[in-house]
């Protein structure tokens, strides 16, 4: 919640405007953002003009708060969990907007919503769960009204999903971003942080992926990511709306997706049980552990270094499918002999991320190799297998 400012307090604002020749923008936003925020006193302002497309932006530098008030849709979900008990742990006031899509058990995601209460009630800070849908524009605008930055997580995953459901993973991944953006432009909040995936990128011309690589998506969900890009991009350069767009490349860490890579490898492995392997494992990937993602996440709710950009989160390492199973296998049970099954359709055969572009703006620096993150995960596994294993196993 932003606290009302006295006469001797000068306030810097984060907030990014478009201006028109012969109009005042600033002007115009400080009005309304007193209005919102219950402001008073003295505002030092100090702009800086670059230009986007046609328009002219005008940045105001950081609003001095006591805490934000986020929404974070798809928040009882596996990375949207982690965000959340970060933000609250920082003193944030979070909204969770969750559907509880059956893609995997919903008893983790209770898992999550429990943390997330207990972090709520040790910092004292304000948490509500609504139980919605991003498709629901009535909703959206709901919850959006009363957020300062909203990070949007909420999506249909899975690339073999997609091609199995495509008008399914279009309503909720289009859709339902269009919904959220026409609810952001008109609460005017400071900006939308939207979760992207490697799976933009598509068939490699060069490795590793820069920003500006070719995107050639390969199965409907990557299309449907990437025009969730464009479509905050649009909104950034018309509207002034700033959006950033992070590319994930392949998360994992505690509570997980019990339908990924990593997390069957381990509960196989652990239960005396080969692991599986979905073609003749050379595919490689770039595995990013979760709390890099955070860091990502909890920079950008101030920063506006990337607004109406894209940056590739990962961890500037990868590894083969053969090498992870071998990894896992050889933790757990070395005695076990690796199973090869037919490759799924629509999985890209490498992906692995520049994150230059990352460092650069926003410091972000991977805090893991893929060997230590692994390592991190099975014990996490281990302490925690009595209420989370039966959920993986499930699935």
């Amino acid at each position: 919640m932003y606290a009302a400012i006295d006469i001797e307090t000068k306030l810097i604002l984060d907030i990014v405007l478009f201006g028109r020749h012969g109009t005042d923008p600033a002007a115009v936003f400080l009005h309304r953002l007193r209005e919102k925020y219950d402001l008073s006193g003295t505002v030092e302002v100090s702009p800086r003009w670059t230009s986007i497309s046609a328009n002219r932006m005008c940045f105001i530098s950081a609003v001095r708060r006591e805490g934000m008030r986020i929404l974070v849709t798809g928040g009882a979900g596996f990375i949207g969990g982690h965000l959340v008990e970060s933000f609250l742990a920082d003193g944030h006031d979070v909204t969770i907007l969750d559907n509880f899509e059956p893609f995997y058990a919903e008893g983790i995601k209770r898992h999550t919503l429990s943390i997330h209460r207990e972090v709520a009630d040790e910092v004292n800070a304000e948490y509500r769960f609504v139980e919605g849908d991003v498709r629901d524009t009535e909703t959206v605008q709901k919850v959006v009204a009363d957020a300062d930055v909203v990070v949007h997580q909420a999506a249909q995953a899975g690339v073999r999903e997609s091609v199995k459901h495509p008008r399914k993973v279009t309503d909720i991944n289009v859709d339902g971003t269009v919904n959220l953006l026409e609810a952001a432009k008109e609460a005017d909040v400071m900006r939308v942080i939207l979760a992207s995936s490697s799976s933009v990128y598509g068939k490699p011309h060069s490795l590793p992926y820069e920003e500006d690589h070719p995107t050639e998506p390969v199965s409907p969900y990557g299309v449907t990511k990437l025009t969730q890009e464009h479509m905050a991009r649009v909104y950034t350069e018309l509207h002034g709306l700033p959006t950033v767009c992070l590319r994930y490349f392949t998360v994992y860490g505690p509570r997980m997706r019990p339908n990924m890579a990593i997390s069957n490898f381990v509960s196989r492995c652990i239960n005396g049980e080969p692991p599986v392997i979905y073609g003749d494992g050379q595919q490689t990937r770039d595995f990013t552990y979760v709390d890099d993602v955070v860091d990502a996440n909890r920079t950008l709710l101030e920063s506006d270094a990337v607004d109406g950009d894209v940056l590739n989160i990962g961890s500037s390492d990868n590894i083969s499918i053969q090498m992870l199973a071998e990894t896992v296998r050889d933790q757990l049970a070395p005695e076990l002999e690796i199973v090869y099954e037919s490759a799924q359709e629509a999985d890209a055969e490498h992906t692995h991320a520049s994150v230059e572009k990352a460092g650069e703006l926003i410091g972000y620096e991977p805090s893991r190799t893929i060997a230590e993150g692994v390592g991190e995960f099975i014990e996490w596994y281990q302490a925690n297998r009595e209420w989370y294993e039966p959920l993986v196993r499930a699935s």
